[in-house]
């Protein structure tokens, strides 16, 4: 049991928060490129993240596994981008602070997901049962540089201090 519940209810709400947080943080990004703030969406996607980042360390496990380094690397960055965005006010450098930071965030989610569907999904499970197989490294590849790109672009483009807010 943990904290109370089933490991199969926990890992429920777990897997539920990370798809919220990834589908959360897709909009907010997609707000970035035409330099929206998109104030509930943000709440939701940083809230539903750091969340997904913390119960990742409730599952039973006897040592640290790689998943944990993630996680805390996760709430590192999170920290960064809640100081940015509402204690800086993304002030200053603290916008692109706040950018990189927040996608950072939506990739180690995405990263973590894709790490999971080729454990979990049967049709990918064939073809990286090691996760160290051509298609797991092409594909969290292909994921890195499209957040690489989704990051600079986001960063280039996000001014909403320079919006009219009406």
């Amino acid at each position: 049991m943990i904290l109370g519940m089933s490991t199969s209810i926990f890992t429920l709400v777990h897997v539920v928060l990370s798809l919220i947080g990834i589908l959360s943080g897709a909009i907010v990004l997609f707000g970035m490129f035409r330099s929206k703030r998109f104030h509930g969406w943000t709440a939701l996607f940083l809230t539903t993240t750091v969340l997904t980042s913390v119960t990742g360390f409730f599952f039973p496990r006897d040592h640290l596994l790689p998943s944990h380094i993630v996680g805390i690397i996760s709430l590192v960055v999170l920290a960064v981008a809640i100081l940015a965005l509402y204690g800086r006010r993304l002030a200053g450098s603290w916008r692109w602070i706040y950018v990189i930071s927040a996608v950072v965030a939506l990739y180690l989610n995405v990263f973590v997901g894709v790490v999971q569907a080729f454990q979990k999904v049967s049709l990918l499970q064939p073809l990286a049962p090691t996760q160290s197989e051509p298609p797991f490294l092409a594909t969290q590849l292909t994921v890195m540089a499209g957040f690489l790109v989704l990051g600079t672009v986001g960063a280039k483009r996000f001014h909403p201090e320079s919006k009219v807010l009406t």
